[in-house]
């Protein structure tokens, strides 16, 4: 464990910023914010959530099987594969032409990692919590140079907003804005087929807004490289900590810290 991780928040209150980047009140923490950061736990639950999307698949049992191919046996000056009737081509072994898998996919494989109820909950406090901490922000990679303070928390008015330049206007006023910069220009094309299968390019993650009902601001910020929206309420890890790593740049609105710590509040398990 790093010193980082052990150092806890020297106040849990924080200022509260509307639209213009101004700070117009102080508004007090849940006491989630305050916890151990566990990124052993994350990367744990990142991966349970991760696995539970894949769909299991196998093979058809009879491929490369469909032949009446027979090994002539010895005596015959030729290796003892099968091989198909009145010719010499071998079939059948998975060595050859149109032959089957040696060990092909199966539907019964374990693809799916599961995790403890009480694993999962702990290890979104502490996804919740690594996004107060400069440390892990800037780990991730996140350009927060001119961000005052960390949580970032906004008033409710955000949630209204219904015009991409509105928002874009709000990013530059709280600091943010040279983050969707840098996930921007680091879009590139996927290597390898997934680019003919749906998933062209690859998109860095960028800022997170938690918002305690969405009003509009979902359809604002949706077509801004790397920006996800997300209620209070649904907020889960694989959110909070993109690829298992936590830290993500998040900006939180009032109604979102209230919906919070009424869902969560500060748990058993606070360290």
């Amino acid at each position: 464990m790093t010193a980082q991780q052990e150092i806890k928040l020297e106040s849990l209150e924080v200022g509260v910023y509307n639209l213009e980047g101004k700070r117009v009140a102080t508004v007090r923490l849940p006491r989630i914010f305050n916890m151990l950061v566990r990124p052993d736990l994350i990367r744990k639950v990142f991966l349970a959530l991760r696995t539970s999307r894949l769909q299991p698949k196998g093979a058809d049992p009879l491929a490369g099987e469909r032949t009446t191919a027979e090994s002539w046996g010895v005596g015959y000056g030729v290796a003892r594969v099968p091989r198909i009737k009145g010719g010499r081509r071998a079939a059948l072994v998975p060595m050859t032409v149109g032959g089957r898998k040696a060990h092909p996919p199966k539907v019964e494989k374990k693809i799916r990692e599961r995790i403890n109820r009480k694993e999962k909950r702990l290890a979104l406090f502490s996804a919740i919590a690594a996004t107060a901490y400069r440390f892990f922000v800037q780990t991730r990679g996140h350009k927060i140079d001119n961000v005052k303070e960390l949580p970032i928390i906004v008033t409710d008015e955000l949630e209204e907003l219904s015009k991409t330049s509105d928002v874009r206007q709000v990013f530059e006023a709280l600091g943010i804005w040279e983050d969707i910069e840098r996930a921007r220009k680091r879009v590139r094309i996927r290597a390898g087929k997934g680019k003919m299968r749906g998933r062209r390019y690859k998109k860095p993650k960028s800022v997170l807004i938690v918002v305690g009902k969405d009003r509009g601001i979902g359809k604002a910020a949706r077509n801004m490289v790397g920006v996800d929206v997300v209620e209070a309420r649904n907020l889960n890890v694989e959110l909070l900590a993109p690829g298992g790593h936590p830290g993500r740049l998040t900006v939180y609105t009032q109604s979102a810290l209230a919906v919070l710590e009424e869902k969560l509040g500060g748990g058993s398990n606070e360290q």
